[in-house]
């Protein structure tokens, strides 16, 4: 036997030894409470994102993108995305192949809802591991605890109402990846960490972390191979697959250079001051631990959230330092790993402060929870005006039904995603009008506030123009405006 395999022997009976005796039936009622749980916030997630988009209040930025990019490799095709401009493939914004694992499954149900309900799934199925831990090893009430704050969480519920994302995918692997390193099952772990390769560029920096991670706790051969494999996928990604579907460039380097490029002590105190100002980062962090009740602090796997946190907080876009969208969702599983490691940690000594520490954790982390949940998404689901349609919507629908299957349609952003699981769409813009070829339909909300990308006095410019291009008048109904090139 190795001296690696001896260490990781003694380290597994340590831990055995620290953590109180488990029962076939304290199991069994974890990973009970673990799947109940997950399919509760499943139904949630699900019921919000659904809603939203039978309301109309999805985008096509992003869902609209994604659909079309799944709706492409379902056809055996690369994804481009005409949203993204004229032959644009999706693999050159952000390498994210791993939409090509639901090719399948929308062949058979060709609907934005297929990726709507998979979203759902997926962050729901991140629960699973970290509940079935925490009953394990700390007790059931702790389990349901760290379910419910999981579930709940704001990162979570940012993600699911704003359309759907790649990170999604990210989730369930990086909670699965949290408790095989807790559990020093170093393989198993970097068998969940690799293909978030696949899932998006930044990411392989986390594999990397994981890398690091091993090989400072255990297994050191691994983990510097995983390390050097999660670097190189990111420089890969970024340097060269990236380019090659987009022109010979990375779009996002921008949004970085001016905090990581600046030459000199200057240069270097400008990026050390990036990561803890204007004070919407300190926040992000703050409502990050709060839930955890800052005992994340105390376990090592909460540097697995250090390269998220680092790459948004030196980047020039402000959008990246806050709680909005889907930005903090794969920042959720690792933080509830971190309490979960620290709560376990804390029960193996058996110290009767550390059972107050515990017990104070977890009330913590539910107040939290619950208070929180107001601020964000899924408190949507409990106002009745959410659930309220706006009476436009019918007389949209009235008016999308015009438009035949197969057609190439510009439309607001707000009414792509009704349209790309069954036509071609692009964004309707500026550019539009000087399209070639142009689209054979045109739909717009000419009553909308939200004009994105163009301010309304463009719109108006941009439909004056369609005219003169031959496009007339098909419908016109209680503010949508529907025109068609005739030939």
């Amino acid at each position: 036997m190795t001296a690696s395999a001896v260490t990781a022997s003694t380290a597994r009976a340590e831990h055995a030894a620290q953590s109180p005796p488990r029962t076939a039936a304290s199991n069994r009622a974890a990973t009970t409470w673990a799947w109940a749980l997950a399919a509760v916030f499943f139904a949630l997630y699900a019921t919000l994102s659904v809603h939203d988009q039978q309301l109309q209040r999805t985008s096509g930025f992003d869902l609209g993108i994604f659909d079309e990019a799944v709706r492409a490799y379902a056809h055996g095709r690369l994804p481009i995305v005409p949203l993204k401009g004229p032959n644009a493939d999706l693999l050159g914004d952000h390498f994210s192949p791993v939409w090509a694992t639901l090719a399948p499954i929308y062949r058979i149900f060709p609907t934005v809802y297929t990726l709507l309900l998979a979203q759902a799934a997926l962050m729901a199925l991140g629960a699973v591991p970290l509940v079935r831990w925490a009953g394990r090893e700390v007790g059931l009430g702790a389990g349901i605890v760290v379910g419910v704050g999981y579930g709940m969480s704001w990162g979570i519920a940012s993600a699911v109402g704003f359309d759907v994302h790649e990170v999604a995918f990210a989730v369930p692997l990086l909670s699965y990846t949290a408790v095989a390193l807790a559990h020093r099952r170093w393989h198993a772990a970097v068998a969940w960490a690799l293909p978030l390769l696949l899932v998006k560029e930044d990411l392989g920096l986390t594999v990397a972390a994981v890398g690091l991670y091993i090989a400072v706790h255990g297994a050191r051969r691994v983990g510097l191979a995983t390390a050097a494999i999660g670097t190189l996928g990111t420089w890969l990604e970024m340097d060269v697959l990236i380019p090659a579907a987009n022109h010979g460039r990375y779009g996002y380097t921008s949004s970085l250079a001016g905090t990581l490029l600046s030459p000199g002590p200057a240069g270097l105190v400008h990026a050390a001051l990036a990561f803890v100002t204007p004070e919407t980062k300190l926040n992000t962090v703050l409502l990050l631990l709060i839930p955890t009740a800052f005992l994340a602090v105390r376990s090592p796997l909460l540097l697995l959230a250090v390269p998220t946190l680092a790459w948004r907080f030196v980047s020039t876009n402000p959008v990246y330092w806050g709680t909005a969208y889907q930005y903090s969702a794969v920042l959720m599983p690792i933080a509830f790993a971190a309490f979960v490691d620290t709560l376990v940690r804390l029960r193996g000594t058996g110290d009767r402060r550390a059972a107050t520490i515990i017990r104070v954790g977890l009330v913590v982390s539910l107040s939290a929870s619950v208070l929180y949940l107001p601020s964000f998404p899924l408190a949507n689901l409990g106002r009745p005006s959410w659930w309220r349609a706006d009476p436009r919507v019918a007389a949209a629908d009235r008016v999308m039904s015009l438009i035949p299957d197969g057609a190439s349609v510009a439309a607001t952003n707000w009414l792509v995603p009704q349209l790309t699981d069954r036509d071609t769409v692009s964004l309707f813009q500026k550019s539009t009008a000087t399209a070639r070829p142009l689209p054979g339909w045109v739909l717009v909300d000419v009553e909308t506030t939200r004009t994105f990308p163009d301010p309304p006095a463009v719109q108006q410019a941009t439909i004056a123009r369609l005219r003169t291009e031959g496009y007339r008048t098909a419908a016109e109904q209680d503010g949508y405006l529907l025109l068609h090139l005739r030939a």
